[in-house]
């Protein structure tokens, strides 16, 4: 095998700081924004930011952002309130940094501090227009593209919908007082790695509005839009490292957010009402999202998810740690340009050999301590968009999927919790006991890989029945055991 590494970044330290020209005192509540963790300040804010920034002579520049918690982040949010919900975003990279200070927020929301009415007050303020959110995969209570009404919060929902703890229950309780009230219609703006998320959330909060009153379902689905977007910004979770180089900014803001300078969000134009004008800070307002959606999710999503499994079980720290070693970084480029284009289509104009290079440049940037285990989180919800779709393919075209194969499998390994040297890995996934519980009674092999592969949430039954599928994985699982992942991705360049 021969492959070259990535050529070592020259770190400087180029610093460019903004802060916003627009009037603060305009701003109104437009967009309640749920799950205000990391990625939203990064990505929604700062391109929210940039909007009003941008707008013309004469323009209303009011778009002002509510940020809502409604598990975990309460202290968060009461921290954004102590600096007038002004925070920091640092967009590094090995040739510098770009900071901007963001203040499009107006106001912050956590029903445990804050009580459900102040919650629902915010639904039936007439000038809201967007409701948009990053739950991740997980809070859509979703299977199969419909409402999981099995699953447990859906239930407790259902049985209290005045005091509902889901992201779909608010939405539809606040949706239900803003109908009683008068108020028009509504966007509702997913930002989630989902394929089609924009039908999803439809589909979620119709079939739980109708599970409750088929009036206010029907409501919804006249005076509601569900555009669907793809959205790309890696932002690794903040860190101390991460901390340190917002210190180079010359700011200590316990709300500072780092991410890499890349971002695009291409965003179906299906608005109900009006909506900022992102075009100026660089979104592209399409008819048709899926065949960008695709793209990103089985070619960087889905090497991501290669890359955090493996490297991960290898003991491999980020993801430019992995860059940083020609093996796995050669074995990333494959997986993108040899498994995972070839399954795409609709995407004319795009050269996906430069998409894939700079993929792999964007993953080698040093400035980013992106975990392999922050992005291990939560696989049962995201193999079958950035993995097993592509597999679907190549199975229904007589290929082989080598390196999807290994995904799969390094998957399967990184869920029984320790790495190649026996240290413990986080699994951090709603399904965990129930891998715990396979864990405990199969054996590692052969027994464990047709155990997990019986799980139809994540294993569709007609895939896990197709025997070339469990051939592929069965073979690719025992190698990975039993040689372990530097010769399984060696093996792959034989």
């Amino acid at each position: 095998m021969s492959v070259s590494a990535p050529a070592a970044p020259e770190v400087t330290q180029v610093v460019r700081v903004k802060t916003a020209t627009y009037d603060r005192q305009m701003l109104k509540p437009r967009i309640l924004h749920f799950g205000f963790g990391a990625f939203a300040r990064a990505f929604l804010c700062s391109i929210l930011d940039e909007t009003l920034d941008q707008a013309g002579p004469g323009e209303a520049a009011d778009w002002g952002l509510v940020a809502v918690r409604l598990n975990s982040g309460a202290e968060e949010l009461a921290a954004l309130d102590a600096t007038d919900r002004r925070f920091w975003v640092a967009a590094a990279d090995d040739a510098g940094i770009a900071a901007r200070r963001i203040d499009c927020l107006v106001a912050t929301c956590h029903p445990a501090r804050d009580g459900l009415p102040a919650l629902f007050g915010h639904f039936v303020h007439p000038d809201l227009s967007i409701i948009s959110l990053t739950i991740t995969e997980k809070g859509y209570c979703s299977r199969s593209g419909a409402l999981d009404t099995a699953h447990p919060g859906i239930v407790a929902d259902l049985a209290s919908p005045r005091q509902p703890g889901t992201a779909i229950g608010v939405i539809v309780e606040g949706l239900r007082l803003r109908r009683d009230s008068g108020l028009p219609g509504v966007t509702v703006l997913p930002l989630d790695n989902l394929p089609h998320n924009g039908a999803v959330t439809q589909a979620t909060i119709i079939g739980y509005a109708k599970a409750l009153d088929e009036d206010l379902a029907v409501w919804i689905a006249r005076h509601c839009t569900f555009p669907s977007t793809m959205v790309d910004r890696i932002v690794p979770a903040l860190d101390e490292p991460s901390k340190q180089l917002l210190r180079e900014i010359g700011s200590d803001d316990i709300n500072g957010i780092v991410c890499e300078p890349f971002r695009q969000w291409v965003i179906e134009d299906d608005f109900v009402a009006e909506r900022p004008d992102f075009v100026r800070a660089g979104a592209q307002f399409v008819a048709d999202v899926a065949p960008f959606e695709a793209m990103k999710l089985r070619m960087l999503n889905g090497s991501h998810s290669f890359l955090a499994y493996l490297g991960a079980l290898a003991g491999k720290a980020t993801i430019s740690d992995c860059m940083a070693d020609p093996l796995f970084a050669a074995a990333a480029g494959r997986l993108m340009m040899s498994e995972q284009a070839p399954t795409l289509s609709g995407l004319q104009g795009i050269d996906l050999k430069i998409y894939s290079d700079e993929l792999l440049a964007r993953f080698s940037n040093s400035r980013l301590k992106h975990r392999t285990t922050q992005i291990a989180n939560d696989g049962s919800q995201k193999l079958p968009q950035r993995l097993l779709a592509s597999i679907r393919w190549h199975l229904d075209a007589g290929k082989a999927f080598p390196l999807l194969a290994l995904a799969v499998t390094g998957w399967m390994a990184y869920v029984r919790g320790s790495d190649e040297a026996g240290q413990p890995l986080p699994v951090n996934d709603p399904m965990a006991p129930r891998f715990a519980e396979i864990i405990a009674a199969v054996p590692d092999g052969a027994g464990y890989v047709s155990a997990m592969l019986e799980l139809s949430e994540i294993f569709p039954p007609e895939l896990a029945a197709d025997p070339l599928f469990r051939s592929a994985i069965f073979d690719s699982y025992c190698r990975l055991r039993e040689q372990g992942v530097r010769a399984s991705l060696t093996a792959l360049f034989s």
